[in-house]
């Protein structure tokens, strides 16, 4: 891996393109939705994401992660092995996950 590739793989970066992903049924970029639960990457470059669904029999999952592969294409050598994606639920998601700004936007109340 190049030390160009190296200065632009961090978890902010990582983050960044995961908050351009949407959730394909709501329409609302993954992060804000609360499954990002959290973002590495190694030394070595490798991105490691721990993640949830909004339910444990989501369809979606499978096409969720290729978006995910997607964003992190120019940012890795190779997204297959240098992109570990582990989906949980362990917590379960609950919408108190959810960011403030989607909370008001669904009509939710504020979590205090």
């Amino acid at each position: 891996m190049s030390l160009e590739k190296a200065a632009v793989c961090n978890k902010a970066t990582v983050m960044a393109r995961l908050s351009t992903i949407l959730d394909p049924e709501l329409d609302v970029d993954i992060v804000s939705l609360g499954l990002i639960y959290k973002v590495s990457v190694t030394r070595a470059g490798v991105i490691k994401i721990l993640m949830t669904l909004t339910s444990p029999g989501c369809p979606l999952a499978g096409s969720i992660e290729a978006l995910i592969r997607s964003a992190m294409i120019d940012l890795v050598p190779d997204i297959d092995e240098d992109v570990h994606i582990t989906i949980t639920f362990d917590p379960p998601w609950t919408p108190d996950m959810m960011s403030e700004e989607v909370r008001l936007e669904y009509g939710m109340p504020p979590v205090y």
